[in-house]
């Protein structure tokens, strides 16, 4: 089972349970967070998407939830995930970027 990353544990405590409701949008952060904070927020959402994702999977395993929400849960975890690898992308590539400047 996917558990959360460690250093990002404390911005929002624990994964919330799975939720049968799997088109939530995603909240705007709020004016004045910092951008870790906004990194952190979007982390925990994403762990927390790929966790409801899994759990629908078992669940649709044992007949408890019908293929279609099993599909919609998981693409929806697909989309946070390659959000995340693409942010994750920009960042490294910015940070090279600044590295190889002069200074």
């Amino acid at each position: 089972m996917l558990t959360a990353i460690p250093g990002l544990l404390n911005a929002q405590g624990p994964a919330k349970p799975f939720e049968s409701n799997f088109a939530q949008p995603a909240q705007a952060p709020s004016i004045g967070q910092s951008f870790a904070d906004a990194l952190g927020d979007t982390a925990m959402a994403t762990i927390g998407k790929l966790q409801n994702a899994e759990q629908a999977s078992f669940k649709g395993m044992q007949g408890g939830l019908e293929t279609r929400e099993v599909v919609d849960a998981v693409m929806s975890a697909e989309q946070s995930l390659q959000a995340a690898i693409a942010i994750r992308d920009k960042i490294v590539s910015s940070y090279l970027e600044i590295s190889r400047m002069q200074i």
